[in-house]
């Protein structure tokens, strides 16, 4: 089962992030950045698998993208009633590559990479990232933990951006559908005090 860290005496401002659920694209490896796509029901499985793991903790915020995966994820987890809905944490807008695999598009731009390159007609790398400080700026003016319910790459901008790193560096911070990142403190310096946990599985109906 994950184990999510509890809160440190210091009571310093972390931020914990769940990706949404699995969709139609994310089986696929499809770019979905505006496309708002429901969640597929292994997705919301994932999501309503927080819920008891998450019951009974505190957060002074619960932020999430408008977009309806997203939305639906922070409802299943159980944080629905509470959340407002933070346009800075919509994913990557992947512009002309919306719904293209990265396959798809190395084969007319072999040396493409999105972490480096962004895309046309949408966001590159530093406009993820400054969405991303808006959010962050934003959780640290509380006191106590904000959870943020939202996508794949933006969230892994958003990790990058808290530990004071360029935003491409989010290549390096795998985030899977479903799973839970806890954006904390080792002193005073910005520190993962955990990333990609797996949602729990579900126990089965007898």
């Amino acid at each position: 089962m994950s184990r999510i860290p509890a809160a440190p005496p210091t009571r310093r401002p972390r931020l914990l992030v769940i990706r949404h659920g699995d969709t139609a694209w994310t089986r696929t490896g499809q770019h979905t950045g505006r496309t708002d796509l429901a969640l597929e029901p292994a997705g919301e499985a994932q999501a309503a698998a927080w819920a008891p793991l998450l019951a009974g903790r505190s957060f002074v915020q619960v932020l999430t993208s408008p977009l309806t995966r997203a939305r639906r994820t922070c409802e299943l987890a159980g944080f629905g009633s509470q959340a407002k809905t933070c346009s800075d944490l919509q994913e990557w807008d992947y512009g002309a590559y919306e719904g293209r695999t990265t396959a798809d598009i190395h084969r007319e731009r072999p040396d493409w990479d999105l972490w480096r390159d962004g895309v046309p007609h949408g966001e590159g790398p530093g406009d993820v990232a400054r969405r991303a400080d808006r959010v962050i700026e934003r959780a640290l003016a509380e006191v106590g933990d904000t959870l943020v319910f939202g996508h794949g790459h933006q969230l892994r901008v958003l990790c990058a951006r808290w530990l004071g790193q360029p935003p491409g560096e989010g290549r390096h911070y795998l985030l899977g559908a479903g799973a839970l990142g806890v954006l904390g403190w080792e002193h005073d310096w910005p520190a993962i005090e955990a990333w990609n946990l797996q949602p729990p599985a579900p126990v089965p109906a007898p």
